[in-house]
């Protein structure tokens, strides 16, 4: 067998046991209201359809929440989607925050005012969270989560998250079967930060070649000489690496300073529905 014919899923399969995970999660924890930023990318168009399908419409609620120099492509691949699957939605525009708060610093640069714009979304997120009783339902995938590609407390942030375990080519597999429209699976990905941005003009290479490398790396533990002799160059897979550790920070929580014999995240770690 390919050594990445594992990449491949079974979407019938993957479409039920994600469906399943929603509904045991938001049944354990006692809430029937989701909430998710809807961007009109990919991931949250397949998170999307998810809810809806799992939870029923009644229960599944998304902000579209543009900047000012947003592709306002995005904003209506997100509302045509939102009018394919009857999901009720509102339109949150970030920008009168993020020009308020960088006001006194015009000269900030965009990784700031990017960060800043996550941030914001995630507010009016978790800000609908406390006033409806929803859980904040996340949108990044496991090729995302693996480089640190994403803002940490921005859009990294949520109670529950059905496809961070899906490598992006895998969400496009799903898409597919999800019927999401071809207009959203085909168009080049990006978190709509500033005209023109691109993930994989960002992250220097494209999801299909770094997929295949995050999955015989992290997934089937290929040491460095077998993935040299598959062809990958040393500095790639180096490359690779550092960016997998130095966003470990991102995939955890924050380090507490060990002082008494049980330290939360240390030897206090109960599953997350230990007690309930």
């Amino acid at each position: 067998m390919n050594d990445v014919e594992g990449m491949k899923i079974n979407p019938a399969l993957v479409r039920d046991m994600l469906s399943e995970f929603l509904i045991r999660e938001t049944r354990k924890i006692g809430i029937t209201k989701t909430v998710f930023g809807l961007s009109g990318g990919v991931d949250s168009a397949v998170v999307a359809c998810l809810l809806v399908e799992s939870l029923g419409r009644e229960n599944v609620h998304a902000l579209i929440m543009p900047f000012r120099e947003s592709n306002p492509q995005s904003r209506e691949h997100a509302e045509n989607l939102a009018g394919k699957i009857n999901l009720s939605y509102e339109i949150k525009d970030i920008s009168p925050m993020v020009d308020a708060f960088f006001k006194e610093d015009p000269e900030a640069d965009m990784l700031r005012k990017g960060n800043k714009m996550a941030r914001e979304r995630m507010c009016l997120l978790y800000d609908y969270s406390a006033l409806n009783r929803a859980l904040v339902i996340g949108t990044s995938n496991k090729t995302e989560l693996l480089l640190g590609y994403g803002t940490i407390f921005g859009d990294l942030a949520s109670a529950i998250n059905p496809i961070g375990d899906l490598y992006k080519t895998q969400i496009w597999q799903l898409a597919e079967y999800l019927n999401v429209p071809e207009e959203i699976i085909n168009k080049a990905p990006s978190a709509d930060l500033w005209a023109g941005q691109t993930d994989e003009s960002e992250l220097g290479y494209s999801y299909r070649e770094i997929d295949r490398l995050l999955y015989l790396m992290i997934d089937l533990r290929y040491p460095d000489e077998i993935l040299e002799e598959m062809g990958y160059k040393i500095n790639t897979i180096k490359d690779i690496k550092t960016r997998i550790k130095k966003s470990q920070f991102k995939r955890r929580p924050p380090v507490i300073a060990k002082i008494n014999d049980r330290t939360i995240n240390q030897d206090f770690r109960y599953a997350r529905d230990w007690g309930v």
